[in-house]
């Protein structure tokens, strides 16, 4: 067997390809936030903005003004979070440097409530990108995503219109090339 050309772990980025046809994907970029072979991936898609404050999707949450992502088409009627945290939010899980995937929400609520999580500590995010055991390594050997190091920037600082561009620079060779393709196929 090949070694592998690629690492899918928490905090690993994906690349979309540029021609990648699913709209839900299309010039995407997604962090995971777990992978185990027996059990599948979850990530979000970190650079969808909706047009959505948190305070419009959950009745009891305290005022706060954060923008709401697209996760992914996996269970759209959840909500989820990743943010700076994770040493005051109980059971966060660490995903990378800096960076940790949900934990208490109560305990959240309160954090917030007390000034203590700001706005651009946190990003959160309807639905997840979620893939059953065996299916985002065949979508990797056909060449559907590169996969990247993942950085806090592109989180909480990268803007979302820039994203997938930026990461692909960042992983520099035929990437850079590849980042300045026009989105639409036409114009090639």
């Amino acid at each position: 067997m090949a070694p592998l050309k690629y690492r899918l772990e928490r905090g690993t980025i994906l690349v979309a390809e540029p021609f990648m046809l699913d709209p839900n994907f299309r010039r995407a970029v997604v962090i995971l936030c777990d992978h185990t072979p027996d059990e599948g991936t979850v990530g979000f898609i970190l650079n969808k903005p909706i047009q959505m404050n948190v305070n419009e999707l959950i009745a009891d949450f305290p005022e706060f003004d954060a923008t709401v992502h697209y996760g992914g088409p996996v269970a759209t009627d959840t909500i989820h979070y990743i943010h700076r945290n994770g040493e005051i939010v109980d059971d966060s899980i660490q995903i990378g440097d800096g960076m940790y995937w949900g934990g208490s929400f109560e305990k959240l609520k309160f954090l917030i409530e007390s000034n203590l999580i700001k706005p651009n500590d946190i990003r959160f995010y309807i639905g997840y990108s979620g893939w059953s055991p065996g299916q985002l390594d065949d979508e990797m050997e056909i060449g559907s995503w590169v996969t990247n190091d993942s950085h806090p920037n592109y989180v909480f600082k990268s803007k979302h219109d820039e994203l997938w561009s930026q990461t692909l620079i960042n992983k520099g060779n035929t990437f850079s090339v590849i980042s300045q393709m026009p989105d639409s196929f036409n114009l090639n």
